[in-house]
């Protein structure tokens, strides 16, 4: 609920605030004091289009400012999901500017005015000649309708939207897989090339690398062959050779290692140069008799490589990569082999979702024709007790269609539209076409009346809502805006003491003069002050003993 409102420099108002409780809140004063332009100004706060005439005369900007105590969780969600705090504290700025800009603001952040409209929808709606009325939405009737009856249309509603998530899951892949199989005739020869072509090639990891290394051989084979014979020549077959000269120095250290543990040393560690050198011997000869110096190794080396290194420049860089791209082929492959039977399985289980879908959306349409039939005729009497003569409610319900077939959504296929008949003998028309804010105001009333607290909206504003109305509908209409007040928060301007006396908190709207300008100021009234000013509603601009006593009675015959 709104709980502070502040207004600057906004028409004649200079500089006002009040703060706003739970229950049912009345605005009076005389013709011209500002009372509908204090709610022309908080509309605009709740992100109704910004008008620069509405800019004090000399002034560069108006300012609104609205505080709100919120615990809708859709709204807390938007909040959170807009890096807009997790407060349920909410403050709302709205600047307009008079060169024409305007600001919007919501818990100290600059918002969009689509955003700030989006959001407010759910804290406040306003009812008269504003365009906050969330009963003129058409999109927001079905809504209404289904709370309305929420005990036997909500489980049905939930089958009808788990049944429309599992068909709208089987149509996208039915859909996919269809589409996949078209594009697929078109790739599948390319695929199959691509994978015969890593498959001839068979690909090893490392196997580049490995080739590399060899070609480096193969190039320099013969230099290689003489430096191993040369290596060889003078360890093993140059007299003396090597293994010659270190065979005859370990024989004559034998002679002497046990005279000292440091010829011993000289021993031992001659020998093991003896015996490595011999185990060289097998090793070297192998390596010198292996050298190949075929111009045709080379070539096919060289080929093998180019192979390798075309097919990682087509197919992702490494070899590894080649292999990860020759598997997801041959996935693809299968894939599409397996598709006609997948498609056929999908196809028939999305059939059989469909006539389930089908049945579910009947009855709901079924359970909303018999709640329509229950609203029109609650409606009825609310607006025949609102003083609506020959005026009654028909809600319509159509199919919804796409080019003559039938359209499925999560709420069923029905479209849902409140229309009304003002006079005998007339066609329907949407409540959006009825020209006095006093006859919306009084409608949506009604509405409040039979839905109770359905729509969640947690402030109601109505203006002109007593135009064309007195006496006793005037009390009726006040009883009732007093026990909506016992759920909601209700701010209501009137001009009629019948409606004022059923207040739990009145405000007077006063025009004076301050420093040659026209001012409004507001001001809260305690009791006597409240009947003070219920007499002067009820007498003009002499209050006397007879106008108190009738607002006496008024305020006592009030309380519910």
């Amino acid at each position: 609920m709104l709980t502070h409102i502040a207004i600057k420099d906004f028409a004649i108002i200079d500089n006002i605030s009040l703060d706003l409780h739970q229950g049912f809140h009345v605005l009076t004063g005389e013709t011209g004091a500002g009372k509908s332009i204090i709610i022309e100004a908080i509309s605009m706060a709740l992100g109704s289009r910004a008008d620069t005439t509405y800019v004090r005369s000399g002034k560069e900007k108006a300012v609104i400012e609205l505080i709100a105590e919120v615990d809708n969780p859709a709204v807390l969600s938007i909040l959170k999901e807009n890096g807009l705090g997790e407060d349920k504290t909410l403050y709302i700025l709205r600047e307009i500017h008079a060169e024409g800009r305007s600001i919007c603001r919501v818990n100290g952040t600059l918002v969009s005015l689509s955003f700030l409209n989006n959001l407010c929808r759910k804290i406040a709606d306003v009812h008269g000649q504003y365009d906050h009325q969330s009963l003129l939405d058409p999109d927001w009737h079905i809504y209404l309708l289904d709370e309305y009856a929420k005990d036997e249309i909500e489980p049905v509603k939930q089958e009808v939207s788990r049944l429309y998530e599992k068909y709208s899951r089987l149509e996208t892949e039915r859909k996919s897989i269809s589409d996949a199989q078209a594009e697929n005739v078109r790739n599948r020869d390319f695929m199959q090339f691509e994978l015969n072509e890593i498959s001839e090639a068979n690909p090893r990891i490392g196997e580049d690398e490995a080739l590399e290394e060899q070609l480096l051989l193969l190039q320099n084979s013969e230099s290689v062959y003489s430096t191993l014979s040369e290596v060889y020549g003078l360890l093993y077959e140059q007299a003396p050779s090597s293994q010659d000269s270190l065979g005859r120095s370990l024989k004559l250290l034998e002679e002497i290692s046990s005279y000292s543990k440091e010829y011993a040393y000289f021993e031992e560690t001659v020998s093991d140069c003896y015996y490595k050198l011999d185990d060289l011997r097998s090793e070297l000869r192998r390596a010198k008799d292996s050298i190949n110096f075929s111009p045709e190794a080379i070539n096919e080396t060289m080929k093998r490589i180019d192979l390798l290194d075309r097919l990682k420049k087509k197919y992702g860089g490494t070899i590894e990569k080649v292999l990860e791209h020759k598997e997801e082929i041959q996935k693809k492959l299968e894939y599409m082999d397996n598709s006609d039977q997948l498609l056929e399985s999908l196809t028939k289980e999305a059939a059989i979702c469909r006539e389930q879908l089908h049945k579910a959306c009947k009855k709901l349409t079924a359970l909303r024709e018999k709640a329509a039939k229950k609203m029109e005729s609650d409606m009825a009497r609310e607006l025949e007790e609102l003083n609506f003569k020959n005026t009654s409610l028909i809600v319509s319900i159509t199919p919804l269609e796409d080019h003559g077939e039938t359209r499925y959504t999560e709420s069923g296929c029905d479209r849902v539209e409140f229309l009304i008949i003002t006079n005998k003998g007339e066609t329907p028309k949407p409540l959006s076409k009825i020209a006095s804010g006093g006859e919306i105001s009084r409608i949506m009333l009604a509405f409040k009346s039979i839905l109770g607290d359905y729509d969640h909206i947690p402030t109601l504003i109505f203006d002109e809502i007593d135009i064309g109305i007195s006496g006793v509908t005037a009390s009726i209409v006040g009883r009732k805006m007093k026990k909506i007040a016992s759920t909601h928060q209700v701010i209501c301007i009137t001009h009629l003491a019948q409606i004022a006396a059923f207040s739990d908190h009145h405000y007077r709207i006063s025009k004076e003069e301050s420093e040659g300008r026209t001012v409004t100021t507001i001001k809260a009234l305690d009791q006597k002050e409240k009947t003070q000013e219920i007499a002067r509603m009820l007498g003009g601009l002499h209050v006397t003993e007879t106008t108190l006593k009738n607002a006496e009675e008024l305020i006592t015959e009030s309380v519910l």
